[in-house]
């Protein structure tokens, strides 16, 4: 195997059609890996969230001409000095190294000698974070460490919810709780039987996009917590995720509109023929219609009627997630001390 590092998105644009290529082969298939997405994770440094002093430290594995995988690394200026997965912490919910499964424990183990050779003086911490609790990354990574690191501590970081989907809405809601499934259902009769021109859709095009951005962080900031998040950088980032995804052609953008209102807004990924729930947004006003309730029964009805496998809503405990039949997946939390 010959292992190259890259400290640049752009000198790694002529691999992008086989990094995305070889991400759909992957242990891990998250839109948060493709390469576009990385690259504007990098771009903006998580919203702000790492030093505009980070080092990109992305590794390159082949065999020959083959790309056999793919790790994404970069070595922050904080303290302590850290070596995490470009995309860590609070914006990319999964993240991993990319590698067919038949290869993932000889790549990854060169990966991690040629880190220790190439960077071994320059950081203290590596921290994976946001890696799914069934990949072998886990595994690998604490076996190559064992008698190498002051300390290897793995743990549950957050929730995961997701609901596996079947054939339609109607199989998805007989599956869940019968006291959820009628409110699911009065829900969204009331709210269509309100005569106040309920409506949901989905962005469509370039021109209504900068619209629905605007709309989505007006809700965004109803929520204390999220008016906090949203920073001048955050937004930035957030606007350049939006952007990037529907470039992409994996933007699920929907709205709820009420009265000729924007009242609820979820901003989701459609990819690896599932719905990714990323962000979403409400105006209290409608509080009595459950407007935030009423969309996500909608998103749910459509990814069930077309043939998604799952709808992911990702990092977070919210109640309403388990009310609305979603299994826990949790991500975790691998720290490893040199």
């Amino acid at each position: 195997m010959n292992l190259l590092s890259h400290n640049s998105f752009e000198k790694m644009a002529d691999i992008s059609a086989e990094w995305n290529n070889l991400l759909t082969k992957s242990i891990t298939n998250s839109p948060f890996l493709r390469f576009e997405f990385q690259k504007t994770w990098w771009q903006h440094k998580g919203g702000g969230e790492w030093e505009d002093t980070s080092e990109l430290f992305v590794i390159e594995v082949r065999d020959g001409n083959e790309l056999l995988g793919i790790a994404p690394f970069f070595l922050s200026g904080g303290s302590p000095n850290t070596l995490a997965l470009v995309g860590s912490t609070e914006i990319c919910d999964v993240l991993d190294i990319i590698v067919e499964p038949e290869n993932h424990e000889r790549v990854l183990k060169a990966v991690l000698g040629f880190v220790e050779q190439e960077l071994g003086s320059k950081f203290s911490r590596y921290l994976l974070i946001n890696i799914p609790v069934a990949s072998p990354t886990l595994a690998v990574t604490q076996e190559f460490f064992k008698d190498k690191a002051s300390s290897v501590e793995l743990e549950k970081y957050q929730p995961s919810p997701y609901i596996p989907l079947s054939t339609d809405f109607e199989s998805y809601l007989s599956g869940i709780d019968k006291k959820q499934r009628h409110e699911v259902r009065r829900k969204i009769r009331r709210a269509e039987e309100s005569e106040r021109g309920v409506r949901w859709y989905f962005i469509e095009t370039k021109e209504t996009l900068d619209q629905g951005i605007d709309s989505f962080f007006a809700l965004m900031v109803g929520d204390p917590g999220k008016e906090s998040f949203l920073t001048p950088k955050m937004r930035e980032q957030m606007i350049a995720i939006v952007e990037t995804a529907y470039d992409a052609g994996t933007l699920k953008f929907a709205f709820l509109e009420i009265d000729g209102q924007v009242a609820a807004s979820y901003l989701n990924f459609d990819y690896n023929n599932k719905l990714w729930v990323y962000n979403s947004g409400y105006d209290r006003k409608f509080n009595e219609l459950s407007a935030g309730w009423v969309l996500l029964g909608y998103l749910i009805e459509w990814a069930a009627n077309n043939h998604r496998t799952e709808f992911d809503f990702m990092r977070g405990d919210e109640d309403y997630k388990f009310k609305f039949g979603g299994i826990d997946r949790p991500v975790m939390k691998l720290t490893i001390s040199r």
